[in-house]
């Protein structure tokens, strides 16, 4: 059982764009920061970014405290990834996103990336050689870029967590929690 404040003085940068999927934002978000992490969220503009639910249903409009060249990936402790087809395919393609990850994974941080999110991590050229999961419809994506996909609720490789879609955020948040407690 997790406690409050067992993250007291860790900080988590999200990084998203518009049209992420909203609770795989708003939840880690929110729990993280219920258990002390500081958590900012960044986004490719700088500016409020769009939620949706599955892909099709506008929901709100999240505040950010910055855009994506304020995030030094090895600075924080971790970086979250939300999915959502249309964020995650703008990620996947943004140098600034893909140097966050990179740096990251090389400062050996927690990098946490769901459902589409892994997009980010195949185009940064991070997927080769590691155990990971997502949104089904990436595995070829993710085996094409030499990465063994499994469909698993959440999968530890190294610093890096993944994790499938909305129904698995109690794992991939129990996952993140982890590494960092």
């Amino acid at each position: 059982m997790s406690t409050q404040g067992e993250l007291t003085g860790r900080r988590i940068a999200i990084v998203a764009g518009d049209y992420f999927e909203e609770v795989e934002l708003t939840t880690p978000r929110d729990e993280l920061r219920a258990k002390g992490a500081e958590v900012h969220v960044f986004s490719t503009t700088g500016e409020s970014i769009q939620a949706m639910e599955g892909d099709t249903e506008k929901t709100s409009k999240v505040e950010v405290d910055g855009d994506l060249s304020a995030v030094d990936g090895a600075a924080y402790d971790a970086i979250v990834v939300p999915g959502g087809t249309v964020n995650a395919d703008q990620l996947r393609t943004d140098e600034t996103a893909q140097r966050i990850v990179t740096d990251a994974l090389a400062a050996e941080k927690v990098v946490a990336v769901i459902c589409h999110g892994p997009w980010l991590l195949v185009s940064a050229g991070l997927a080769k050689g590691r155990r990971l999961t997502s949104f089904p419809s990436l595995a070829d994506d993710v085996r094409n870029a030499g990465g063994e996909w499994v469909d698993e609720e959440v999968v530890v490789d190294g610093t890096l967590v993944t994790s499938r879609n909305p129904d698995d955020l109690p794992a991939f948040v129990g996952a993140i929690t982890a590494q960092l407690a």
